[in-house]
């Protein structure tokens, strides 16, 4: 086989791989990474004639929309009231009826009432394409390989987790956040790290006035693990005086999670987190505290 040839098959192969990723709904950054394509140029080769997912594609409006906004228009409808019938923007309302008459002007009441529709009508709108935007990066994500769930705990834990100072030594690791996603990665690293279980402390930090044993149900059932097994739950004394957000059914404190005999663990992690930095700098001299 001539070297031509075996760049052709090469080639071919690396094509049937993009297109079945691509109808699997990854998106393109995803492509390029699972298959090391290091140019755009390579990757618009690959996938040359393949539809993008419809998750992909941003909706437009149709002509019986416009043809709709027009007609009610027409009847003497506002912006406002053309917004709440058909659940589209005023800016496309606008571009769509402007040559056409304005209607009669409204009483202040009925104006009101018609503009307050409309602001609710938008704010739905809105959240419909926050969650449409959130659903989408989510799909981006996909399922993490191992190296990307041990990169990633370590940064998380970089960020979140308590450090060594030189003023005072914690070679151990402890892990304390309010937020269940961050816990479930955690936790999720530590058994990718085959960190026993039975090495894992438990316990709670929240305000007196939260409901305490309904949060410690929440992060035992989170965590796996059993109430009985959590150690002192640590209570902040409530004041009065501050007006806290944090307050209602969805607030569950903190949960601290320790791990016994961890100061080679904690000194890997450190070790782990100065090869990330010195990684991405790019040849750049950098002078790192390890």
């Amino acid at each position: 086989m001539t070297e031509t040839t075996s760049k052709y098959a090469d080639f071919e192969g690396l094509r049937e791989q993009a297109v079945a990723l691509r109808r699997e709904g990854l998106s393109r950054r995803k492509i390029r990474d699972r298959l090391h394509v290091d140019n755009n140029d390579l990757l618009n080769r690959l996938l040359e004639g393949e539809p993008a997912p419809e998750w992909t594609k941003r909706p437009r409006a149709k002509d019986d929309v416009r043809a709709k906004a027009r007609e009610l228009r027409l009847q003497g409808m506002t912006y406002d009231q053309i917004q709440v019938e058909l659940g589209c923007s005023k800016g496309s309302i606008s571009l769509w009826v402007r040559d056409l008459p304005k209607p009669e002007p409204r009483t202040k009441e009925e104006a009101s009432a018609i503009a307050r529709r409309g602001w609710e009508a938008t704010l739905q709108r809105r959240e419909t394409e926050r969650q449409a935007v959130k659903t989408a990066a989510e799909r981006e994500i996909g399922v993490l390989s191992e190296r990307e769930l041990f990169l990633l705990g370590i940064g998380l834990y970089w960020a979140e987790g308590t450090k060594d100072k030189p003023h005072a030594r914690r070679e151990r690791v402890a892990f304390v956040n309010s937020d269940p996603g961050m816990i479930k990665v955690f936790l999720a690293w530590l058994t990718l790290l085959k960190v026993d279980r039975d090495r894992l402390r438990f316990h709670v930090m929240i305000h007196e006035s939260a409901d305490v044993p309904s949060a410690l149900d929440y992060w035992a059932d989170l965590a796996g693990t059993d109430v009985a097994s959590f150690g002192k739950t640590t209570l902040k004394k409530h004041n009065p005086k501050t007006n806290r957000k944090n307050v209602g059914t969805d607030y569950r404190g903190c949960l601290v999670i320790q791990v016994q005999r961890s100061a080679d663990l904690y000194r890997r992690i450190e070790g782990w987190w100065c090869g990330i930095v010195g990684g991405s700098v790019f040849g750049q001299d950098v002078s790192l505290p390890c």
